[in-house]
């Protein structure tokens, strides 16, 4: 059994996504993150609260939206089609599990592949699936 260094492999990580966020933001584009958040959910908060505290630490934007827990699943979905519009918004997360009347499924099929960070896009399982380096 081989034993990984997980603060090694996380350092090294950082190290590649600043260079890469470095290089964007040379060539003006500031990298964002929207991150959705339904409903209150302490864990899923601090969740969130490092993601942001990670994104000011590299040098990115991100913008948290919460609703709440009532809200239909038409407006969670016109929110990720205005996430998906906009330019500003590079990657976009909904933070799970959402509440029971909403379909997680249909909302992952919403977010634009290319903004999905989660991975969990169809397009995106099957890219990582066929070791694609675009995934």
């Amino acid at each position: 059994m081989k034993l990984i260094d997980g603060k090694a492999v996380a350092a090294e990580v950082e190290l590649e996504t600043r260079a890469r966020i470095d290089s964007l933001k040379a060539r003006g584009i500031t990298p964002g993150l929207a991150v959705v958040l339904i409903g209150v959910d302490p864990a899923s908060q601090a969740y969130v609260r490092n993601k942001d505290r990670t994104c000011a630490s590299l040098g990115m934007h991100s913008r948290k939206f919460e609703l709440p827990a009532a809200t239909s699943q038409e407006e969670v979905l016109n929110l990720v089609s205005e996430l998906n519009a906009n330019p500003a918004i590079h990657g976009i997360l909904v933070q799970s599990p959402p509440p029971k009347h909403i379909d997680e499924h249909a909302v992952t099929l919403a977010i634009d592949p290319r903004k999905d960070v989660d991975g969990f896009h169809p397009i995106n399982v099957a890219k990582l699936a066929m070791e694609d380096p675009t995934a």
